[in-house]
């Protein structure tokens, strides 16, 4: 038996957090001195702890944790609803992650409204074989997961920089309908769901950002800042050429190229 200072170190659970268990009933110690009213705990009662505190930190009530513990559920079911709940927490996290970025990209956009520095030109591109996967998915982000498909389905050697084709003439929270692929140095077959085929030759408006993908933003406003003084109009989507990245992909990573083209005629 562990007197409640010695159990609360080993376990690194607070004295006032065991007591506020105790007086919850979730955890009362295996013993209470009569005389001196000193608390004392088993060994035998980590366990418990344990699930309390892995129930506490996943979002769960203490009325819910006991219910679940007193319900007697096996160490099975009680994982199964922590895997559950952890998915749940983590589509939180990536949620708050986005929301954060997405602040800090417009904080960036208005500290920087006096001074755009991105410069449009307009240039001819010339008709661009490419091989690619189009798909609804769900948000502009989840196109990463295409590329892979992409490679295995091309013959090493094939294909150079990565693109981005987002074919819905607005933006969209959800259900993005984009195109993911790769420049070709010519015609080839491909397998799978990947179609290769030409993309037509195109006046562009073009913008180099230099800098992370969550800044993106800040090329765009440019291209939206140009189009307003410039005559032209939009005539096909809007391309994103990804010139200079690094594997694994990071939303942040200042040392990425990447080039938008938005193709356009005169009004």
């Amino acid at each position: 038996m562990l007197r409640i200072g010695d159990f609360s170190s080993l376990s690194q659970v607070s004295i006032k957090t065991l007591r506020y268990y105790d007086e919850q009933g979730l955890l009362p110690p295996a013993s209470v001195d009569g005389v001196t009213g000193y608390r004392y705990y088993a060994v035998a009662q980590l366990p418990r702890l344990h699930r309390i505190l892995a129930l506490r930190d996943l979002g769960f009530s203490l009325d819910q944790i006991a219910s679940i513990l007193n319900d007697g559920i096996g160490a099975e079911q009680l994982r199964g609803m922590l895997l559950l709940r952890q998915a749940e927490q983590q589509a939180r996290v990536e949620e708050e992650q986005a929301r954060l970025a997405r602040l800090q990209a417009q904080l960036s956009l208005i500290e920087k409204e006096q001074d755009m520095t991105n410069e449009v030109v307009i240039k001819q591109v010339p008709a661009q074989w490419i091989g690619s996967v189009r798909e609804t998915i769900p948000n502009y982000p989840a196109v990463g997961r295409l590329y892979g498909e992409v490679a295995e389905a091309l013959p090493p050697g094939s294909f150079g920089i990565s693109l981005a084709i987002w074919h819905d003439r607005e933006h969209r929270d959800k259900d993005v309908d984009a195109e993911a692929g790769f420049l070709l140095k010519e015609p080839i077959t491909a397998s799978g769901r990947v179609r290769v085929h030409e993309l037509p030759p195109a006046t562009v408006a073009s913008t180099l950002h230099h800098g992370a993908y969550n800044r993106l933003s800040e090329a765009y406003d440019a291209l939206l800042r140009w189009l307003g003084t410039s005559g032209y109009s939009v005539v096909a989507p809007v391309r994103e050429l990804y010139l200079q990245m690094s594997r694994p992909v990071r939303m942040d990573d200042e040392s990425y190229i990447t080039e938008i083209q938005l193709p356009v005629a005169k009004a």
